[in-house]
């Protein structure tokens, strides 16, 4: 079973996937939308590539892009802030064991009006990894205390797969911070009273055996960032080795913390900002019953399901994945 899916401009494809004729030019001119981002992206992009050649993404330029906040619990969190300085802000919050660079395929198509901050959550790319804690409540006041450092009051906020539970979290706990919500192939979690199930993807049973130091060419990590269509080998291997450098006490500590025993639904009432659920009719990993879950304890909410994309639908459509944000982030919001 795959957990990721490949990324191309517009089509499902490689997180540096193939180009078609006439796609550079597009993607470089969508980049140039963005003035903060002109200076990182632009040169990321092959010159003169031939029109089949896949674009190539320059992974340690966008890192040196990070800036790292010490906040006042202790943490240290780093983060990439893009886009308009004086837009609305929008909080990207990526899923388990990745980091801020997830959102590069998707970042080009997002509205140059806005003020993307893209975060790695506490455990995970270069914010600290401290010996505990790690439950949706305290990567959602990671996020809190950062945007108070960056003198943030209200921002929008998305979240994919874990990066949704904190996402989800954080609207719960606070409303007055929270603008809209973006939850992407998220979850709500098993209804009270439900039989346990078995997964059709167990992969909490697979990180239980992991021994470190972590391989992260072993088969199960090459299994993890697997993907039914071609991705660039380099893209895949660069993730594979950041993964592998989280400490396995972290992907445990977030594994039993945060996801097994996320117990979602006893706050989703909470959650009253207009929230739009994004799905990649294709996801291995959030299947029909918490999808079906979620949309039950959040009836208001805005619903796309994106026919057959994977668990990384801004990675395999960007664009069109974008457009759905686009319009959602833009709307004057009912009763205004």
């Amino acid at each position: 079973m795959q957990r990721r899916a490949a990324w191309a401009p517009s089509q499902r494809g490689g997180s540096c996937g193939a180009i078609q004729p006439g796609m550079l030019a597009e993607l470089a001119a969508a980049v140039k939308r963005f003035a903060s981002l002109a200076v990182v992206l632009l040169p990321l992009l092959v010159q003169n590539a031939p029109a089949a050649a896949p674009a190539k993404i320059d992974l340690n330029a966008f890192d040196a892009l990070k800036k790292s906040v010490p906040l006042p619990n202790g943490e240290s969190l780093a983060y990439v802030s893009m886009g308009a300085p004086a837009g609305p802000a929008v909080v990207l919050i990526h899923g388990y064991t990745d980091s801020a660079r997830d959102w590069v395929p998707l970042v080009p198509y997002l509205s140059p009006r806005l003020r993307l901050i893209l975060v790695d959550i506490r455990g995970h790319g270069r914010s600290g990894k401290p010996e505990c804690c790690y439950t949706r409540l305290d990567f959602a006041y990671d996020i809190k205390l950062l945007l108070d450092a960056l003198g943030v009051q209200q921002a929008d906020i998305v979240g994919h797969s874990l990066g949704s539970f904190i996402a989800q979290t954080f609207a719960e706990y606070w409303p007055e911070r929270t603008r809209r919500v973006i939850l992407i192939s998220s979850s709500g979690g098993a209804k009270a009273g439900a039989a346990p199930r078995k997964p059709a993807y167990d992969y909490a049973a697979q990180i239980r055996q992991l021994k470190e130091p972590i391989d992260p060419d072993s088969p199960f990590m090459v299994g993890w960032w697997s993907s039914p269509t071609p991705v660039d080998e380099d893209f895949i291997r660069r993730q594979r080795q950041d993964a592998a450098a989280i400490p396995l006490r972290v992907w445990l500590a977030v594994l039993d913390q945060a996801l097994v025993d996320a117990d979602l639904q006893r706050t989703l009432p909470k959650l009253r900002a207009p929230t739009l659920l994004i799905w990649g009719s294709a996801d291995p990993i959030m299947e029909e019953e918490v999808r079906q879950s979620l949309r039950e304890a959040l009836p208001h909410a805005q619903v796309k399901v994106l026919q057959g994309l994977g668990h990384n639908p801004f990675w395999e459509d960007p664009r069109h994945c974008a457009d759905v944000m686009n319009a959602f982030l833009s709307a004057i919001p009912a009763g205004r």
